[in-house]
């Protein structure tokens, strides 16, 4: 059973969302994703939030581009934690979606990560439910030491070839 819904509007988001849910996949933590409009399908955004935590569903990633209200209608309808993803747009560059999402009201708080970042927001779904699972928190572990094992092998090239050999 997922634990994660990953939600977007559109399409066009895929490839982000698809590096949220293959972090996730990586981590071993189910997930379901769906393109939802919460402009043009009202009734069905409606339900998919509402019905979410009896789907057994622990946090929402929504993923949302220029005026982005996906994020925070789940928050405003989901009870538990939702991580917005501002899109990159072609007219502002996503500051548009990023400043949408990070300005909610008031009581309806919006994890949000850099535009475009959807395996931040993969892995901070990890972190709010490895507090409670210590299986999930060692994988979450062992993917950190695989980041450093890869900066260190690059260091290690770099200090062999030198700058200018680097790319070549």
């Amino acid at each position: 059973m997922a634990k994660v819904s990953i939600v977007m509007g559109s399409d066009s988001d895929m490839p982000v969302m698809a590096k949220a849910a293959q972090t996730l996949e990586e981590l071993g933590i189910p997930c379901e994703m769906r393109i939802i409009s919460a402009h043009r399908e009202p009734d069905i955004f409606f339900d998919y939030a509402k019905t979410a935590k009896e789907r057994g569903i622990k946090v929402i990633i929504a993923g949302a581009g220029m005026a982005a209200h996906l994020p925070g209608m789940c928050a405003a309808l989901f009870p538990l934690p939702v991580i917005g993803i501002p899109m990159h747009t072609t007219s502002l560059g996503g500051r548009d979606s990023l400043y949408s999402i990070v300005q909610m009201p008031s009581g309806i708080p919006v994890a949000t990560v850099a535009i475009n970042g959807g395996v931040n927001a993969a892995l901070l779904a990890a972190k709010i439910l490895a507090v409670s699972d210590d299986a999930l928190l060692s994988c979450l572990e062992d993917y950190s030491k695989k980041l450093m094992e890869q900066v260190k092998a690059k260091d290690e090239r770099l200090q062999e070839t030198g700058y200018a050999g680097y790319g070549k």
